[in-house]
């Protein structure tokens, strides 16, 4: 028998359920859709404005920047003041971020729309996520954590691929692209309103906006063994999110412009089913395999740049988001399960950290190199870097898996040969921030 939360309704077990289930999972998905779309846009805002590559880094890095704050000081408030609330006033901060875009005359603004988008999926996300772990039918176990995983990558790579259609075929793309997601957001909140508020309010509001971070030591040793696999994959997804149409203009200075939007739809596309295939794989040999796809990633992306290959550059996108996908979910599992319920708030607020600067800030370091040596320098220094960490990565890993195979548990025989730090069972899918960064600290 499945016990409840203190604060939180029973789950839903009855048909009713499953259009809130849906309702919220479409917006984690329409959330990180619009997070990616405006990748496929940004080769026409440098050539409207005359933007460099570094001016492009800062665009998107002020987004997963602000995203991160948002984590980090609202990732609790959706258990005190009720998921509704926060998901309504976060969506209308989106669509307000959408219409900012859809505006905008300069770099400025592009910043502006950026960091409101943001704090607004930053404190969407959590709630959402919170909002299917509270509607968790008994029958089916386990499938917020799985909508969850599956939810983000699926919607940055629909993001990417809508955008990049509608570079190709709508009219005023940088008009169309955001108010159709305007309808979208607006749909959603709509929708929300008609739904059951799934939580009772509680005092606390203003104190668990308060920033927190806590790492026990049983969580900091799990990320000390997967920090240069995290930090690998995530610098790789921020180039490719950030610096991939201009790389692809690069590599292919022929090819039609919508065609660099598609690297980072290969990276996500990719990187969605992969969370889903390795979901019962045990977290360790999960994040040894992602970790050593990077480094032929990495290599297909400089052969691409010498060899002028764009077949090149998009299988090393695949490599990359296969690695991206098994990395994000090994580490992320590892991490997660070496700690309590009651710490996995804050373990996973200090993950995301890791995450998040390494998504942003190895991307302002390769568009400031692009401004001072040029594009071609910078993808070399930051492929070189990335190969780097994910071969630490992977001596790492497998000298831990060796060392743990000659080396039994003490109580090996007195319970079951599981790892904390490195297993899951295998109908456990991978546990995911948007569901577990809402749990009190």
């Amino acid at each position: 028998m499945q016990s409840v939360p203190a604060g939180l309704a029973p789950p839903r077990t009855s048909p009713s359920g499953r259009l809130p289930f849906a309702l919220h999972t479409s917006i984690l998905m329409a959330l990180l859709a619009a997070s990616g779309a405006p990748t496929p846009l940004y080769p026409h805002y440098q050539a409207q404005w005359r933007l460099s590559s570094l001016d492009i880094t800062v665009v998107f890095s002020a987004y997963a920047l602000a995203l991160l704050i948002a984590l980090l000081t609202t990732g609790t408030l959706s258990d005190h003041v009720g998921r509704r609330p926060v998901l309504l006033g976060a969506l209308a901060v989106q669509a307000a971020s959408m219409a900012l875009f859809a505006t905008a005359g300069g770099l400025t603004t592009l910043i502006g729309a950026r960091v409101l988008q943001g704090i607004a999926t930053g404190a969407a996300t959590s709630a959402a996520g919170a909002a299917l772990l509270d509607l968790e039918d008994p029958a089916r176990p386990g499938r917020p954590a799985l909508a969850n995983s599956i939810a983000p990558v699926t919607g940055m790579a629909a993001g990417v691929l809508a955008a990049t259609l509608m570079v190709r075929f709508a009219p005023v793309p940088t008009i169309t692209v955001y108010a159709v997601l305007i309808a979208v957001f607006a749909a959603q909140a709509i929708a929300l309103v008609s739904t059951t508020e799934t939580v009772r309010r509680r005092p606390g509001a203003l104190r668990s906006t308060r920033p927190h971070l806590a790492l026990p030591p049983a969580a900091a040793h799990a990320l000390l063994l997967n920090g240069a696999g995290v930090v690998a994959v995530w610098a790789l997804g921020g180039f490719y999110s950030s610096l991939g149409p201009g790389f692809t203009r690069l590599v292919s200075p022929g090819a039609p412009a919508y065609v660099g939007g598609m690297v980072f739809f290969t990276l996500t596309a990719v990187a969605a089913p992969t969370v889903y295939l390795t979901r019962r794989m045990r977290a360790d040999v999960c994040a040894l395999l992602g970790s050593c796809a990077v480094i032929p990633a990495a290599v297909l992306s400089l052969g691409a740049l010498h060899l002028a290959g764009p077949v090149l550059l998009f299988a090393g996108a695949a490599l990359a988001g296969f690695g991206f996908g098994a990395v994000s979910q090994g580490a992320l599992r590892a991490v997660v399960d070496s700690v309590p319920a009651r710490e996995k708030g804050g373990t996973l607020a200090s993950y995301h950290v890791l995450s998040y600067l390494a998504m942003s800030l190895p991307a302002i370091a390769a568009g400031a190199l692009a401004a001072g040596f040029g594009l071609r320098a910078a993808a070399l220094a930051h492929a070189g870097c990335v190969a780097v960490l994910a071969t630490v990565a992977v001596a790492t890993l497998t000298a831990t898996l060796r060392s743990r195979r000659r080396t039994p548990s003490p109580d090996a025989h007195s319970r079951p040969a599981t790892s904390n730090c490195t297993s899951a069972s295998p109908d456990t899918p991978a546990p995911d921030i948007s569901v577990l960064v809402t749990h009190d600290r």
